[in-house]
């Protein structure tokens, strides 16, 4: 999500200083950005950078800074971001002696950076129950915030058919991110598991037996789970299926009832948790830090035809269907919620009273402070004030001396004004449908669906649609000319140097120049920033791509006929 790391995130005054980009003290990755500064490198970088994002920070104005940020911030935060003029003029006010040198990353350095999170997963063409309607998944991460604020998950339902992916994306840190992506399967999971199932769960964790496996997780060897507060969330869990347990119906189980009670009751929990603390310092600040954070979440939950996404926020999930003439078509499965969606902005003012009309959605934000209008944890804006104060007051030290838990938000007279309650889709799927996307919004920022799309089905068929150079009214000379060609002629002719799909994405979201090609020049630029920069240029990127088998839909649908 589109937030500055660190306390710049956090619409409140706080003590911010100069970006360190010239300091005489400056750490060891900005100092690789010297070659680049003295033979002005850092200029052609900076204009490159801003195609990325269209409008990027440093080239807009102060009000439209304000738009682009997770929070807002604050006027004297507006210095963190110059206009180009002046950095220009920052830039040749220093005396550089003006050296022909340069710092790239070579092919084997970006290829490393970009592969360090990869992980891929083949279904068994036969799990032991049915024929999978998933061929597998690839996923990936690259990171912006120091640490990644973004986090995935994927698993196999054991005890039900279907398969879940998801990718959660954080902001005001990463502790509320990282508890969802451990938790949230697991809720939806016993959302759906038959009456007779949970009862056998339950005796056997009263009689000490070991337990059912629920889920089978897939997991890259850097996607951390925390131990330590494995005993409190399995307490939490227990109590929900509990009380499944208690509300039997006896009625089959509906996958979108479950998704929606699943969210809505792990973002419960979190809250919950918060509020009731924990003897141990460590679990009791732990809780606080999740619940004052927040998390936006989409998931999608495959079983035979049967998809449903449920999306919380502004990730988004993007179907890959192949027409008949081979090109790719990108279809919507979710919906972001934030001003840009008419629906979302009427149903929160409908939701306080009229009184509330013009601060509740302030600047395209939520109370002029939050860009997604659903979100887990999030407490600032779903607790009364006293009962902030209270668990302010009594919690740890390190929670009282951070000023966002602090901080109460202006026009703050009803809450709650955020809900986690996901809007869930579902869609029957087709032979066509080849593939499905998810991911975080550090991806759709840089591309378009379409062209996410596009790239995604030509990797996944090896097919490159040779359509015309589209150079976009930009002046090309005769070598600019020769060198696309020479670079369309070299992918047709080669094998992809990826081996996963949401890798070769990242590439083309990170790499791609006003032409539509991966730059690798511009590619390894963009890959050096140092942190303090990287954040202002994209955000982190995680993404998850599902292929379908199509034969096995084929034949799902031919047996309902």
């Amino acid at each position: 999500m589109c937030v500055c790391p660190g306390p710049r995130r956090i619409a409140i005054p706080v003590r911010t200083p100069r970006l360190p980009l010239f300091s005489d003290a400056m750490p060891a990755p900005t100092q690789l950005l010297l070659p680049l500064i003295r033979s002005c490198e850092i200029g052609r970088l900076y204009n490159t950078a801003c195609y990325c994002h269209h409008k990027h920070l440093c080239c807009l104005s102060p009000h439209l800074i304000h738009n682009h940020l997770r929070y807002a911030p604050q006027k004297k935060l507006e210095t963190l971001c110059r206009p180009k003029e002046n950095f220009s003029q920052y830039i040749h006010a220093r005396n550089y002696v003006s050296t022909p040198q340069r710092f790239y990353l070579t092919p084997p350095q970006v290829n490393s950076i970009l592969k360090a999170n990869e992980y891929s997963f083949k279904v068994p063409e036969f799990d032991g129950k049915n024929v999978s309607s998933v061929l597998g998944f690839d996923s990936n991460q690259l990171p912006a915030n120091a640490p990644i604020e973004d986090r995935r998950s994927a698993a196999t339902c054991l005890q039900t058919r279907g398969m879940l992916l998801g990718v959660f994306d954080g902001h005001a840190g990463c502790a509320c991110a990282q508890a969802v992506s451990e938790r949230l399967f697991y809720y939806i999971a016993v959302s759906l598991l038959p009456h007779e199932t949970l009862l056998e769960i339950e005796n056997a964790v009263e009689s000490g037996r070991a337990l059912l496996p629920i889920l089978q997780w897939h997991k890259h060897p850097n996607d951390y789970f925390s131990k330590e507060a494995s005993k409190l969330y399995f307490n939490s869990l227990r109590t929900y299926w509990q009380e499944l347990i208690d509300l039997n119906t006896g009625e089959t189980t509906d996958v979108r009832e479950a998704l929606i009670n699943a969210f809505k009751r792990l973002d419960n929990d979190i809250s919950l948790e918060a509020q009731v603390g924990d003897p141990n310092s460590f679990l009791n600040y732990l809780v606080l830090r999740v619940a004052f954070a927040g998390a936006t979440a989409c998931v999608a939950h495959v079983d035979g035809v049967d998809l449903h996404v449920a999306n919380t926020g502004d990730s988004r999930a993007m179907l890959g269907v192949q027409e008949e003439d081979g090109s790719w078509s990108a279809v919507a499965l979710s919906y972001d919620h934030n001003a840009q969606n008419e629906n979302e902005v009427a149903r929160i003012k409908k939701e306080h009273p009229k009184a509330e009309e013009k601060s509740v959605v302030k600047q395209d934000r939520l109370l002029g402070l939050l860009m997604p209008f659903r979100a887990f944890g999030d407490v600032k804006f779903k607790w009364s004030i006293d009962l902030q104060k209270r668990v302010i007051e009594s919690g740890p030290d390190q929670l009282n001396d951070n000023e966002y838990t602090k901080f109460i938000p202006p026009n703050y007279h009803t809450p709650p004004y955020l809900t986690a309650e996901p809007e869930v889709i579902h869609h029957k799927l087709r032979p066509q449908d080849k593939f499905l996307i998810l991911a975080t919004d550090g991806l759709w920022e840089t591309m378009h669906r379409q062209d996410v799309v596009r790239i995604v089905g030509e990797y996944l068929t090896g097919v490159h649609h040779q359509e015309p150079i589209a150079v976009g009214g930009y002046k090309v000379t005769l070598g600019q000319m020769h060198g696309l060609l020479t670079e369309r002629r070299a992918r047709v002719s080669s094998a992809f140097e990826d081996q996963n799909a949401a890798t070769h994405l990242i590439r083309h979201a990170v790499g791609n120049n006003e032409f539509g090609t991966v730059d690798h020049e511009r590619l390894s630029k963009m890959l050096s920033l140092p942190e303090e920069l990287a954040r202002m240029y994209r955000d982190d990127i995680t993404i998850i791509v599902v292929q379908f088998n199509s034969h096995v839909i084929g034949a799902c649908q031919n047996e309902e006929f």
